[in-house]
């Protein structure tokens, strides 16, 4: 299943997502974790120190790579330098599943070892002035988008992404590249802003929401959510004694995290997992041909100098069952 976390900056969205891969890694489930966050804080929540999160490897500096490994003897696509970051795979395409070995990973993702398991964790890298210039800081989440595309995720399997804070994720159509996304939330009216927005997108495009209430206190608290998202409030969380340790660069073993939190972990894993069922390869390839072509109209035609519409394979639509190009 591939899940993102979002919300507004300060949420603790990057807690939370941290908290759920360890959950999931606890349990010896295969994950891949991506840090898509303009602030690059998912290393250092997964208990690396600052030299550590610092030497990860960066998605946005392997984008040759990766783009020359997706390509694969597409014939559709002429060279790297005209994939985009919503370029669809099609026949003769590679494809990335997330129990293999491949370039892509070897170049871009690290081994973080866990409280009884460990994942593989790729990040975007840091971002600099040159990214939050004309092209913002996309050029980085692009490298994200672009393997999202290519990737074919199975049963038990899961790619967790902590998203960039507000709603600069809808710059692209990389919202829609989930099975779940889980809205963390504080009980204030900004804590409940990005959610409206957020709804209001999902709408449109099938996105399955559901809400998580964070820094939750008392009962004031819960009502006040349930009033402002209904019946998208899947779970909440309060404060936390193990967070605050892990916060100080000291967590305890993660099986004394606290047992109520533990709780709702699972049922944001039984959320992702009731997601399988619903699954329409043809829709969700569909929607990413949407974007591609919404893309490739409105700036990648003109930058790449190429029409980007020919990438686009009619006949081909992704799925477990798909054979990629060795």
């Amino acid at each position: 299943m591939k899940i993102a976390f979002v919300g507004k900056g300060g949420s603790g969205k990057t807690t939370l997502s941290s908290l759920f891969i360890r959950h999931l890694a606890a349990t010896a489930a295969p994950v891949v974790a991506v840090d898509a966050d303009i602030n690059q804080h998912l290393g250092a929540a997964l208990g690396l120190d600052e030299a550590e999160a610092a030497g990860l490897p960066a998605m946005g500096e392997r984008l040759g790579l990766i783009k020359d490994y997706l390509r694969g003897s597409n014939p559709r696509i002429t060279s790297a330098d005209t994939m985009i970051k919503t370029t669809p795979p099609g026949e003769g395409s590679r494809l990335l599943r997330v129990c293999e070995s491949n370039p892509v990973y070897e170049a871009c993702a690290s081994t973080v070892e866990l409280d009884g398991g460990a994942v593989r964790l790729m990040v975007t890298g840091p971002f600099t002035d040159a990214d939050l210039g004309v092209a913002c800081y996309h050029s980085k989440t692009g490298a994200v988008e672009l393997c999202l595309n290519h990737l074919v995720d199975g049963p038990g399997e899961y790619v967790v992404v902590d998203m960039t804070a507000g709603s600069d994720s809808f710059a692209s159509g990389m919202f829609t590249r989930f099975d779940i996304t889980f809205l963390v939330a504080e009980p204030t009216r900004k804590g409940v802003s990005v959610y409206r927005q957020y709804k209001e997108y999902a709408r449109d495009f099938g996105v399955a929401l559901k809400v998580v209430g964070n820094k939750v206190q008392g009962q004031d608290d819960l009502d006040f959510l349930r009033a402002e998202v209904g019946e998208d409030l899947l779970v909440t969380v309060g404060h936390s004694d193990w967070v605050r340790s892990m916060e100080k660069g000291c967590p305890p073993r993660f099986e004394l995290l606290e047992d109520v939190n533990h709780r709702a972990l699972r049922t944001l894993r039984s959320a992702a997992d009731a997601t399988y069922a619903l699954r329409d390869w043809e829709s969700y390839t569909r929607q990413m041909v949407h974007f591609h072509l919404k893309n490739a109209g409105s700036w990648g035609n003109e930058r790449t100098g190429t029409d980007l519409a020919a990438q686009v394979d009619p006949g081909f639509v992704l799925g477990e069952g798909v054979v990629a190009t060795a």
